[in-house]
């Protein structure tokens, strides 16, 4: 009998504890996830539409940007729809397979959306280094190479923490102090010893997180180096502006998945964690719209464009 046969005989269902017990809580926390994920929703659609109805903007950097709008749509609709029914229905029961599903598909666009933020440094650092080779290299095949790798890169990632807690022969408890199946979690409810899973884990999100951090780092060194050798100021800062909107971004990303990783370390209240991982699971695609759109005078013609035609 393979592991994943035992777990199903050993486990059947978890229980997400959620965010709060409090009954009076339930309608507010209904409220406010159901309208932070239509936001979300409706801001990256949003973005989409704009994009693509918009000759001008079908770029290199549009074309990265509408799918990290749709990485970030899929991305939420893994845990907050789950979450919303749970609150609706007053259940938090999910089977199995169910958290095994919700847990790949979170990592694989949770990966999408670091990967593509790394290309998108990739694709500035061309734009801004070499401005005259940029339209040749960056040509469309290139464009969608680099999304395909994005996507497999991602998958891999997403498969090898699936087969990380797949391992798990049994778990000593079956209450995730979560809305959702976080990997790290499952692993701690483990009834055996997990050093192995945990170093193999560790060492993945190492090699994968610090590749990216460090292309991201490699890029922003050399576009910086670039625009202080700009003479005027008016030319560093229109050189810098097109980077503004994907910095704010890559900050957001990373600033919160590294404070719910330190916070969930050093504290002893898995509650208060669940609050924290709210801030990267469902405010950082909800504000990646308004970041890419407010500081960018295309995305909001193409946007207002594309709203007077629909009117």
């Amino acid at each position: 009998v393979n592991n994943t046969e035992t777990n199903e005989e050993n486990v059947l269902k978890f229980f997400l504890l959620g965010l709060s017990d409090d009954p009076e809580l339930q309608p507010l926390l209904l409220g406010l996830f159901l309208s932070m994920y239509l936001v979300t929703m409706l801001g990256n659609l949003l973005i989409i539409l704009a994009v693509t109805s918009d000759s001008h903007l079908h770029t290199p950097m549009y074309f990265f940007l509408c799918n990290l709008s749709l990485t970030d749509m899929g991305f939420i609709s893994t845990t907050v729809p789950k979450m919303i029914v749970n609150i609706q229905t007053h259940s938090r029961v999910i089977s199995y397979a169910g958290c095994l599903t919700q847990m790949s598909i979170f990592t694989l666009f949770g990966c999408m959306d670091s990967t593509l933020l790394t290309v998108m440094a990739y694709d500035r650092f061309l734009a801004i280094c070499h401005p005259l080779h940029y339209p040749v290299i960056m040509n469309p095949p290139l464009c969608c190479f680099l999304l395909l790798v994005s996507f497999f890169i991602s998958l891999l990632d997403s498969q090898v923490h699936n087969w990380i807690v797949i391992q798990i022969p049994c778990f000593k408890d079956v209450d995730i102090s979560n809305f959702f199946c976080d990997p790290s979690l499952l692993l701690k409810l483990a009834c055996s010893d997990i050093l192995t899973n945990n170093i193999v884990m560790y060492f993945v999100g190492a090699v994968y997180g610090g590749t990216q951090v460090s292309g991201i780092i490699f890029s922003y060194t050399r576009i910086l180096s670039s625009v202080l050798r700009v003479s005027s100021s008016g030319g560093r800062y229109k050189a810098f502006s097109t980077c503004g909107s994907h910095l704010a971004g890559v900050c957001l990303f990373y600033g919160t998945g590294l404070g719910v990783y330190l916070s969930s370390a050093v504290s002893h209240f898995p509650r208060k964690d669940a609050v924290a991982s709210v801030l990267y699971t469902v405010v950082t695609p909800m504000l990646n719209p308004f970041i890419y759109s407010l500081r960018n005078r295309d995305i909001k013609r193409a946007m207002k464009r594309f709203l007077s035609k629909t009117t």
